[in-house]
């Protein structure tokens, strides 16, 4: 092997990029960038019936909005575990010719009825001595060695595995096509991965794995198990049940900074106060050594609150530039004619200080575009439901037309006046205005938002509220 270190990342195409790989990859990627080595996209397409090559580029697109691009000399891949098919085929002849693997004709119902009266669990080594050759419906099995298999864990220390719980497992099916493990190994010696950086759920496969590096006469990668990610049952997380998929997260609005600042804290944690860091800061301090091994809480709740950090550290024009993509789309409710360019431009600071997802921004802007805003009636039936919100409606109209200077700090000091008059703080002053003006109960800085619009339009449209109430 090469001294500079090679980690890999190894998933399979068949369906959204999960955020427990995710995490995986970005952990192989901050130690490939830390100590001057490659990271190795090799995608394990072995399985045609599951596989699709539109998740290929998914994977990779997703592993890009990440961080993870191929256009970084650190990067080298994808390559593509199908086309190393001959090599596992050979590898495994190999490991026949010299007697540490074995041909086996027993189907499985066999092995079933032998367990039966053996009282061994599974397949019980009854082909090891038989002297097969290969032929039509015959697995190639891994003589597993008497003793036992010592895993050094970078992460999980020491684990010692009992070979003798460990029954002769399958190399090549009978159709003489290689198994996972057999696959794995042969691709990890072929590529010179020096790590191998992978999920907890993968530590049983791994005895099996050092075994066959070993009787190929190659040394063992570095392993580190890291820990699984769990939802707040403390399950591990599921496609079917968890939300998990990173494209889901990435269409919702969360910025990609937040992200993979969160997913390096679940099982890792930043030195300092604060876990929210830059990634040149998790770059320089993340070393395997210092990954816990309990199960990491995939915490939904504090993810948002990661990504509503990263909203509003963001300079002016950087969260311009971030929110174009949530400003067009067929769920827009302004047409391209009625956006003002200029007005988002002048609200986008305020609206920065109330987001926690891209995607709510829309709904916390469009009443600057639109002709009329688009009432929210839990809203509007819950401010004036009570005489105090009709009778401030109609108090601000009247206090707003003595011509005051249109700026936030004197509309303030106005219905802060005029709600003092009814017994009423500004809190419960001002909703009736944001109700009427925007349609909703929450939304940007209002004295702010009204200065923007300009007097005309808000007293039109407080004019409409209270005109919608005379006549219900």
């Amino acid at each position: 092997m090469s001294s500079a270190p090679r980690f890999r990342f190894a998933p399979s195409p068949t369906g959204f990029f999960h955020v427990g790989g995710a995490r995986t990859a970005l952990y192989n990627w901050a130690l490939a960038k830390r100590l001057g080595g490659t990271f190795v996209l090799r995608i394990e397409d072995t399985d045609e019936a599951r596989n699709q090559p539109e998740w290929t580029q998914g994977i990779i697109d997703a592993l890009a909005w990440i961080g993870v691009r191929q256009d970084d000399p650190t990067f080298q891949g994808p390559y593509f575990q199908s086309q190393y098919a001959e090599a596992h085929v050979e590898a495994a002849q190999r490991l026949f010719a010299e007697g540490k693997a074995y041909y086996c004709d027993l189907t499985s119902e066999q092995i079933q009825e032998r367990s039966k009266t053996n009282g061994k669990q599974g397949y019980d080594g009854y082909s090891r001595d038989r002297g097969l050759e290969a032929g039509p419906g015959r697995v190639l099995r891994f003589r597993v060695p008497e003793g036992q298999t010592i895993v050094n864990d970078l992460v999980r220390g020491r684990v010692e595995f009992a070979n003798e719980t460990i029954e002769d497992f399958v190399l090549l099916r009978g159709n003489g096509s290689p198994m996972f493990l057999l696959a794995n190994v042969v691709d990890d010696i072929t590529m010179r991965v020096s790590h191998v950086v992978r999920a907890e759920e993968h530590l049983p496969n791994t005895p099996k794995q050092q075994m066959i590096w070993d009787a190929l006469g190659q040394t063992p990668p570095v392993w580190a198990h890291v820990p699984v990610l769990v939802n707040e049952q403390r399950k591990k997380l599921s496609k079917r049940r968890d939300k998990v998929a990173l494209e889901q997260f990435r269409d919702e609005g969360y910025l990609p900074e937040a992200m993979i600042n969160y997913l390096m804290t679940l099982g890792w944690a930043p030195q300092g106060e604060t876990e929210i860091v830059p990634w040149s800061t998790i770059e320089r301090d993340f070393k395997l050594e210092d990954v816990n091994h309990s199960p990491a809480f995939f915490d939904l709740k504090k993810l948002a609150a990661f990504n509503g950090e990263y909203i509003r550290a963001m300079s002016t024009d950087e969260f311009f530039e971030a929110a174009q993509p949530f400003l067009v789309g067929e769920n827009i409710p302004w047409t391209p004619a009625q956006f003002d360019e200029a007005k988002f431009r002048a609200m986008a600071p305020l609206a920065q200080t109330r987001l926690v997802l891209m995607t709510e921004l829309p709904m916390l802007v469009d009443f600057l575009f639109l002709d009329e805003p688009l009432i929210d009636e839990d809203s509007w039936n819950k401010t004036f439901g009570s005489t105090d919100g009709v009778e401030m409606l109609n108090d601000a109209i009247a206090a707003l037309s003595t011509g005051l200077d249109w700026n936030h700090d004197s509309l303030k000091l106005c219905i802060e006046a005029t709600g003092a008059a009814r017994g009423l703080k500004l809190g419960k002053a001002q909703a009736p205005i944001r109700v009427a003006v925007t349609g909703r109960t929450i939304g940007p800085p209002l004295f702010e938002a009204l200065e923007l619009m300009g007097e005309e339009q808000v007293m039109k449209r407080l004019r409409a509220a209270a005109e919608r109430l005379a006549s219900a």
